[in-house]
């Protein structure tokens, strides 16, 4: 089952939205409509594709990474932070496994984070505030001053 979490701003969060995901392939496409659904209503200046890729490459590692003794869900949600997008995308997995790779060109995998790289104005990974680790991107100038 896919819970999706506050689809509207509140007025003492710059969060704009969230969702929760089963670590399940079909969150993936899930997660790429829900994000353009919901983030549609902010017309946001950055290209909404190039969000949506960088989404769909960090929910794919964190069902692919996350780790948990017990039953565990993704969580993404997505800010504005003055005129830049910032989404995050939270698993149960461990930050120290968290790192960009220079795959070979006969490599299937291991480009994600090459692509968020290349696509966003900055990204970090940490530890997460819901406990396991955080992805985050941030896109600059999505919105006018």
């Amino acid at each position: 089952m896919t819970y999706v979490i506050d689809r509207y701003p509140c007025e003492e969060s710059p969060r704009l939205g969230a969702m929760i995901l089963d670590p399940t392939p079909e969150s993936v496409p899930r997660a790429r409509r829900w994000f353009r659904k919901f983030i549609a209503p902010y017309n946001p200046a950055c290209s909404v594709d190039d969000c949506t890729l960088m989404i769909s490459e960090l929910v794919t590692n964190a069902i692919l990474y996350g780790r948990s003794e017990g039953e565990w869900r993704v969580r993404v949600e997505w800010f504005r932070d003055a005129t830049s997008l910032r989404v995050e995308v939270h698993n149960p997995g461990f930050p120290a496994s968290v790192r960009l790779r220079r795959p070979d060109a006969e490599d299937a995998h291991g480009r994600g984070l090459l692509l968020v790289d290349s696509i966003a104005e900055s990204w970090h990974s940490g530890p997460s505030r819901f406990g396991g680790t955080v992805v985050a991107f941030v896109m600059a100038d999505a919105w006018p001053l």
